[in-house]
């Protein structure tokens, strides 16, 4: 399969949204980008050592990040055809729906909806919570409900393709390059 477009995974934390781009990447031979880590590196100071992507939003605020956050997808969107992870907000960003909308209606997109169920996600942040900040106060796990009812209309609205499981690179190529040709011939 050849890279024409750029392939955007988006979803909500723990979705799988990098490791599936990670994976989908190293099976094309292509480089990943992680929206978060370019964000985090659009922000960094310079005369501080690295930080998290947790560290450089609680450093900033909120608003600051995604507006940083949707400066760098348009960076990413103006690049050569890539695998990308989008943070789970990125969607929420100043701009970022339009963006990959049009990006998206001018087929220079596919958009990939990772969403499994809310239950696979607590055990996964349990598991792992990270240096993820609270959006709601409520702790990382304890607000999934909540941010799940906010984001997934949008998300689902962006999305060309939705998976609610997960599936092998393999399936994953598969369903890309079907979507791709279905969409050539429409």
């Amino acid at each position: 399969m050849i890279l024409d477009r750029h392939i955007i995974f988006i979803g909500l934390r723990a979705s799988g949204k990098t490791t599936q781009a990670r994976a989908l990447a190293r099976f094309l031979g292509v480089d990943a980008n992680d929206l978060d880590d370019r964000t985090r590196d659009a922000l960094a100071c310079p005369t501080a050592a690295p930080e998290s992507v947790g560290a450089a939003f609680t450093r900033v605020g909120e608003a600051q990040f995604r507006v940083a956050e949707s400066a760098e997808l348009r960076r990413a969107l103006a690049q050569p055809a890539q695998v990308m992870a989008l943070g789970g907000g990125t969607p929420m960003a100043p701009g970022a729906r339009a963006m990959l909308d049009e990006a998206r209606q001018t087929r220079r997109a596919l958009i990939i909806f990772l969403d499994p169920p809310l239950e696979l996600l607590a055990q996964r942040l349990m598991r792992d919570e990270g240096e993820r900040p609270s959006l709601t106060g409520l702790g990382v796990v304890g607000e999934i409900e909540v941010i799940a009812n906010l984001r997934r209309p949008l998300y689902a609205a962006l999305a060309d393709l939705v998976l609610r499981e997960e599936v092998s690179v393999e399936a994953l190529v598969s369903m890309v390059s079907s979507h791709c040709r279905n969409a050539a011939e429409s």
